[in-house]
């Protein structure tokens, strides 16, 4: 009986294989919300136009209806912490790695470069393989601590505005009539 010396696939072979199991593994990772599905971030000068034009409308509109009582008037000169939410802007924070995500990146792909080649190449691929893992597990580690606030813009009666962060997403719009009240918003409608 004839024995075959086993000849190992083509390189390109490899490369394949190695593309096809990093894609799906960034595909899991995706659907499991372990990697974030978006990055962009709405065109501020767009909504900023968008807001300009819906304000000139108000106006516009107000500008039709007879004027108030000048004690009306004095009132809503007095009121400091009135104003008109300007923009609502989410903000990501990106985590810190803790070395837990690049240990475990390592170990992975330390396991799947062994799995390349023969001899010297075979320990060349598993330091690739170890070194690529730890870089990519420590950016997975960072993508799943990140966190998201919200900086709301509150521009007040009196021409000036202010900042204020939200942990949680905010129910408030651009033109919203509100109230700052020791930093909380509040409805003003």
């Amino acid at each position: 009986m004839e024995t075959q010396a086993s000849k190992s696939p083509h390189p390109l072979v490899w490369a394949a294989a190695v593309a096809l199991i990093v894609f799906c593994g960034a595909g899991f990772a995706a659907l499991m919300g372990w990697i974030p599905t978006s990055l962009g971030t709405p065109d501020e000068a767009a909504l900023s136009k968008l807001d300009t034009s819906s304000t000139r409308a108000a106006r516009t509109a107000n500008a039709k209806v007879p004027s108030a009582p000048a004690q009306a008037v004095a009132v809503a000169a007095r009121c400091a912490e009135c104003g008109v939410i300007e923009s609502v802007r989410a903000i990501d924070a990106k985590g810190e790695g803790s070395g837990i995500g690049a240990v475990g990146g390592a170990v992975v792909g330390g396991l799947l470069g062994n799995q390349v080649g023969g001899g010297d190449g075979k320990k060349i691929m598993t330091v690739v393989g170890a070194v690529g893992g730890a870089v990519a597990g420590n950016e997975v580690e960072k993508r799943v601590k990140t966190t998201r606030s919200y900086e709301i813009t509150v521009r007040f009666d009196d021409g000036s505005s202010r900042a204020i962060s939200e942990a949680d997403t905010p129910t408030w719009h651009a033109g919203d009539k509100v109230k700052v009240i020791d930093g909380v918003i509040r409805s003003n409608a």
